[in-house]
């Protein structure tokens, strides 16, 4: 369901689960993280571009494979993949194929650049499920879209492709036949031969002590919305209504 590959020296990440919009089981998860620390120190690729197959570039936590697991131990796997990036020496892009919902758009937060197509769209359900943000998203949702951030969650907005550029959550939009080929140019150019982008990499990105910070509140949403009970009846609301 991942597939990792070296094209003109960068590392791509895809995610391969079309027939489930590209839903992270905890496994991907997990292989993810990986495979982004794997790619991640500039010895075996000049940057990492991630992408999904199909209509979506994911559909965010599989919810069916969550319901009756611990919220925690899964916001920590979604904690873990933002880590895995924001500890990279290389550039990061999201090639944003399609729909990204929950943990998944939360996860491209933390990249260094999102690209996208007319087909792109952000999802953030959580507020309305009863479920609480992750990856993060409480601090770098704000850092990108300002003052937005709040209703983004709190009406679980869906955003095309031409407003999320608007807002600063794309970067780019492009032809879906080049999505990939554009991350690979953008890495291309900013790893030329005697940039210095690892150590701008290090000071504008946010910090990994203002992350870490952000993740233990985030956590401690979570936990309040599992012990009230509102994420198990939300998650099995849902999973009712999708069978």
């Amino acid at each position: 369901m991942i597939d990792v590959t070296v094209r003109d020296e960068v590392a791509v990440i895809t995610l391969r689960r079309p027939e489930k919009l590209n839903a992270l089981t905890a496994d991907m998860r997990r292989r993810l993280a990986a495979a982004v620390r794997d790619h991640g120190d500039g010895e075996r690729a000049r940057g990492i571009v991630v992408t999904g197959t199909g209509r979506a570039f994911s559909a965010g936590e599989d919810i069916n494979e969550a319901v009756g697991q611990s919220l925690l131990a899964e916001v920590e796997l979604f904690h873990d993949l933002t880590r895995s990036v924001l500890e990279t020496r290389v550039p990061v892009v999201a090639a944003v194929n399609g729909l990204a919902v929950g943990g998944a758009a939360e996860w491209t937060l933390c990249f260094d650049a999102r690209l996208g197509t007319p087909d792109t769209e952000y999802f953030w359900p959580e507020n309305h499920i009863g479920l609480s943000i992750s990856n993060a998203a409480s601090l770098l949702l704000p850092r990108l879209v300002g003052g937005r951030a709040l209703r983004l969650v709190l009406d679980s907005t869906r955003l095309g492709a031409d407003e999320a550029r608007t807002l600063g959550l794309l970067d780019e939009i492009a032809d879906p036949t080049a999505l990939v080929a554009r991350a690979i140019a953008l890495i291309h150019r900013w790893t030329e031969p005697g940039t210095a982008t690892a150590v701008h990499l290090k000071l504008l990105r946010p910090s990994l002590e203002e992350v870490e910070r952000a993740f233990a509140a985030e956590t401690e949403a979570a936990r309040e919305v599992e012990r009230s009970g509102i994420a198990q009846a939300g998650m099995d609301r849902f999973v009712n209504r999708r069978n």
